[in-house]
């Protein structure tokens, strides 16, 4: 199928799809006329792409993952064969985005805390 043709099927842009032939998640053929042609599972292929961005994974994890994810990229996400490095790749991302939740709460804190002396302050000034 060609590009116009998986846009409609996946709902994602041309474009899109011509970046993530870029970063290598997608691999079209190329027909006599130079555009791209897309194997019968390339929908399936986007959905997974999908889910994993949705997951948080940047497009470098999921061109590693990609050739180990299994079902459709439905609501349930896709299912992951157990390749080698896999494991290691999902449970590095899931400690950075830990990371990034706990420097999100100390930021919140930090926020909180400058909200809440601003307050005290105009509340002060009220009472003079």
């Amino acid at each position: 199928m060609l590009i116009g043709e998986l846009s409609r099927r996946t709902g994602v842009a041309a474009r899109l799809l011509r970046y993530y032939d870029e970063q290598g998640l997608l691999c079209p053929e190329r027909d006599s006329s130079g555009y791209r042609v897309y194997a019968s599972d390339a929908p399936y292929v986007v959905a997974r792409i999908r889910g994993m961005l949705a997951a948080g994974l940047n497009t470098e994890a999921i061109r590693e993952m990609l050739p180990c994810a299994t079902g459709t990229g439905t609501d349930t996400g896709p299912g992951i064969d157990p390749c080698p490095e896999v494991l290691r790749t999902m449970t590095t991302h899931l400690q950075r985005m830990d990371a990034d939740i706990e420097e999100l709460r100390r930021r919140r804190a930090e926020l909180a805390a400058f909200r809440d002396a601003t307050e005290a302050r105009q509340e002060r000034a009220r009472a003079h």
